[in-house]
């Protein structure tokens, strides 16, 4: 083989060096200011929300220290503020995030049946609000010597030891009958109490005793032993305005019915 020339070698050392370093820098990952702005936010949402976490859960400073207690202001205010603490069963010292109005509101109208409604409301940072309307009684059921309130819906919320002024009796001798059997004891109740509430005012007033045999035979007894026939508690004002009438047409009379309110009838008999 023929010896390599003096170009050929030239030209392999050549090729078998490096080359000159690249003029050229090597090139940088650049941050965009938008990017920059969107990690630094992402950090400090993050912060924010573990602080936030922190403040509600784990500190002291949004825990429940105190409850109040307000009834309504033109309502009856029987119970007490202890008795409604204990059966509300607040967790004091607990995160204020935490309170369960909803479980507290239960826990009240359970135990305490003469409560009609209640509204529980937290008052940051550290106290919770009970706001209570206690039933009202319209209608007295003696039994013993005692006697069951009963409010506007017929619903039996307490008892009292001495009849309450202003608010008359009633007295339920059922007949046994379909009408029991459809409407219940409770569905008659809450009828006759009905019947007492849509009576004329000066009538109202003199009302002593509501009688309710069935469903549709409720009788009125007045003072002055005077009745009322009223019947069913349907159409109420047609038989109220029937009532006044007659008492004004007859006014001596002592037994008034109004059962069919387009043809009352008062008689002393």
């Amino acid at each position: 083989m023929a010896e390599a020339t003096t170009a050929q070698r030239e030209a392999d050392r050549r090729r078998s060096e490096p080359g000159p370093p690249s003029s050229r820098p090597p090139r940088r990952r650049r941050w965009l200011p938008g990017r920059r702005l969107a990690v630094v936010l992402a950090v400090l949402a993050a912060a924010l929300g573990g602080f936030g976490g922190w403040a509600l859960y784990g500190s002291d400073w949004l825990r429940i220290e105190h409850v109040s207690v307000r009834w309504r202001d033109d309502g009856p205010r029987n119970l007490t503020r202890d008795q409604v603490l204990e059966a509300a069963g607040v967790p004091l010292d607990s995160p204020m995030i935490s309170l369960d109005k909803d479980a507290i509101r239960r826990r009240l109208l359970d135990r305490l049946p003469r409560l009609e409604s209640v509204e529980v409301v937290r008052a940051w940072p550290h106290g919770v609000g009970l706001r209570l309307t206690e039933r009202e009684a319209e209608a007295l059921i003696p039994v013993g010597d005692r006697y069951l309130e009963v409010d506007e819906d017929g619903v039996r919320f307490g008892e009292v030891a001495e009849p309450i002024d202003g608010v008359p009796l009633l007295e339920l001798d059922l007949d046994e009958g379909p009408g029991l059997r459809r409407f219940g004891e409770d569905g008659i109740r809450r009828e006759a109490v009905a019947v007492a509430l849509s009576l004329p005012d000066a009538v109202r007033e003199d009302l002593r005793t509501i009688r309710a045999s069935s469903f549709d035979s409720i009788t009125l007894e007045l003072t002055g032993d005077r009745t009322v026939v009223w019947g069913s508690s349907e159409q109420p004002e047609a038989k109220a305005e029937a009532l006044a009438a007659v008492m004004e047409a007859a006014g001596d009379a002592r037994h008034f019915d109004v059962s069919a309110p387009t043809v009352p009838a008062a008689s002393n008999g």
